[in-house]
């Protein structure tokens, strides 16, 4: 009969209880060392969700502003001249099939004041400029006071302010006045933030007639937006410059101002990829700790192995009870960091009035991560606990 006997196994739901059982009996241990872990796995879920919100949010923005707006700007001519561009480059623009909208604006020198007892000199860093009525429709912005310039009020002296030039000259509302030069000027309306084009947060816009009347403008414009067709703007781009300007094209300068959101974009991925590296340090640094917490459990606990061999446990036995806590261990901290990491996430992207995002694989990652390092950290510990022979364990003290 003696022949017949085997070693006792124990099944899956004992595993999970004799693991348990190591874990409880060392709470504060247990849970400074579950810490590192989870502070490990919030951190990456963490960015991960953060980033993928910002993007989410950008995305939307670029999706509500649109990718389909080009400005082409007059430089320099060999000689170190200011190109003007010809009066009718609006109308030249127009002429391109896909082209959907088009305006302009342009620099004038005016002195900007907030009163004339204000002296020339102190200027309060706001630039003035004559646009066109269609300015607003063709660049999507919207006022935040006031009204935009209109078919009468584009003649007069009037003006509306970006949303920092007003807050630079201390303009709280509609009807109060600047001086412009030597001339008063009513302020009519004050801008939102223009995401797409933010220079003009920081002027003081009025009519191209107004401009011609009051501060000498000559009715070259100096910049000039377009909107086509998504499918269309490479083919515009192509062909803009010399559309506007066929005798110097070379001293047009095309853009997109789309691509500084995209670039934005890929400056946050750059940042989100080494925050996911400090993310993987504090894990290390978790995992370094359950290394430690397990090997000190093999330590006080020699007596404990060495009376389960003496009632038959294997070595096989006592290795998976080892390696079943630091698992559960990792496992703790990796369920919570996750829970940590997407609370973080939905709080921050809430403040910041973005659609949270929270990538599952990102959390299906982070439980992975942790079950791999409770599997390294504990295998040393349980391979030498399993290896101690019931006798010396026995007789440690």
């Amino acid at each position: 009969m003696s022949g017949n006997l085997r070693p006792s196994r124990l099944s899956p739901g004992d595993v999970l209880r004799v693991g348990a059982v190591g874990l409880r009996a060392r709470r504060a241990r247990v849970v400074l060392s579950a810490l590192g872990i989870a502070i490990g796995i919030a951190t990456m879920v963490a960015v991960v969700g953060l980033s993928e919100s910002s993007r989410a949010d950008l995305m939307a923005r670029l999706d509500r502003l649109g990718t389909n707006l080009l400005t082409a700007e007059a430089g320099k001519d060999p000689g170190g001249g200011d190109i003007k561009l010809p009066k009718n480059a609006v109308a030249m623009v127009e002429r391109i099939g896909p082209v959907l909208q088009a305006t302009a604006s342009a620099d004038i020198d005016a002195r900007i004041r907030r009163s004339d007892v204000v002296p020339e000199e102190r200027t309060a860093g706001v630039t003035a400029q004559a646009v066109r009525r269609d300015l607003l429709t063709t660049l999507g912005g919207e006022m935040s006071r006031g009204v935009w310039l209109d078919k009468a009020s584009e003649r007069l002296p009037t003006t509306v302010l970006g949303s920092v030039a007003a807050k630079r000259l201390g303009v709280t509302r509609v009807g109060e006045t600047i001086m412009m030069n030597n001339t008063r000027v009513v302020v009519v309306g004050i801008l939102k933030p223009i995401e797409l084009v933010p220079t003009l947060d920081r002027l003081a816009m009025v009519g191209f007639p107004s401009a011609e009347r009051y501060f000498g403008f000559d009715g070259h414009p100096t910049t000039i937006f377009e909107r086509s067709t998504d499918a269309s703007v490479e083919d515009v781009w192509a062909v803009l410059a010399r559309t506007i300007n066929p005798g110097q094209k070379g001293g047009i300068k095309v853009s997109r101002p789309s691509d500084a959101l995209a670039a934005k974009a890929a400056t946050d991925e750059g940042l989100t990829k080494l925050m996911l590296g400090l993310g993987a340090v504090a894990l290390l640094v978790g995992g370094v700790g359950v290394a430690n917490t397990m090997v000190i459990s093999v330590l006080e606990r020699r007596q404990e192995i060495g009376l389960r061999r003496a009632l038959g446990a294997t070595r096989g036995a006592i290795r998976l009870q080892f390696l079943t806590e630091s698992l559960l261990l990792s496992a703790l901290g990796g369920v919570t960091g996750a829970l940590l990491g997407t609370v973080a996430t939905y709080g921050f992207a809430r403040f910041q009035g973005w659609t949270a995002v929270v990538p599952p694989e990102s959390l299906a990652a982070g439980v992975a991560a942790t079950l791999v390092i409770g599997v390294i950290a504990g295998l040393y510990p349980a391979i030498r606990a399993s290896r101690l022979h019931p006798t010396v364990a026995l007789n440690t003290t």
